[in-house]
């Protein structure tokens, strides 16, 4: 009796399947994103950067977040360490100065194009710096805390001057807040801040 041959698999597509399951699996698959804020650069000026701007002490508001996570907040009015929660309202008055007081950034006149002439605080700037081992966490709580000063008192004013809330306002009256309270955060290169202060 001789040897039976057994039929084999045929294989020769098997590398075509692979490779399609390969591309599949390359398609359908989720990549994780790094997540950061939305913030838009301002248009490079060569001009404006040979300039030195001379800004008042009264104008600057100092947010520093040290190596250990505490924020720590000074200027001519305030200085002292924080609870980020307390960031906001901190802000708020620093950059609206509602009762003109004199160790606040000054109110000035300022014509907004198009609309027209405020009392605000044009020249205010709020200094972020942060320690080189500042945790992300952290420093997520202090911009959305900025942010939010901002925010409200857009909205605030937006409520004043038009009668209604941000969310309803056109395009141009978002505008006109934005020019009343420009967002005016300047951070610098990450330093090494030590424990304390």
């Amino acid at each position: 009796m001789g040897k039976r041959k057994v039929p084999q698999l045929n294989q020769s597509s098997t590398a075509d399947i692979s490779f399609i399951l390969l591309i599949f699996f390359l398609v359908t698959t989720s990549m994780d994103t790094d997540t950061g804020l939305s913030r838009r650069l301002p248009e490079w000026d060569p001009e404006a950067m040979e300039q030195e701007v001379q800004v008042k002490k009264r104008n600057v508001m100092t947010v520093q977040v040290n190596k250990d996570n505490e924020v720590f907040v000074k200027h001519e009015k305030f200085e002292g360490v924080v609870e980020p929660s307390q960031l906001k309202d901190l802000a708020k008055e620093f950059i609206a100065n509602p009762e003109n007081d004199p160790s606040l950034p000054a109110l000035e006149e300022y014509d907004i194009p198009g609309f027209k002439v405020v009392i605000t605080t044009v020249k205010h700037v709020i200094s972020l710096q942060t320690d080189r081992v500042t945790g992300y966490d952290i420093y997520f709580k202090v911009q959305n805390e900025l942010t939010a000063a901002y925010n409200e008192l857009r909205d605030a004013w937006c409520k004043s001057t038009f009668g209604k809330g941000w969310n309803d306002c056109n395009d141009d009256e978002k505008a006109f807040a934005k020019a009343m309270y420009p967002s005016k955060i300047s951070e610098a290169e990450p330093k090494q801040y030590g424990s304390g202060k």
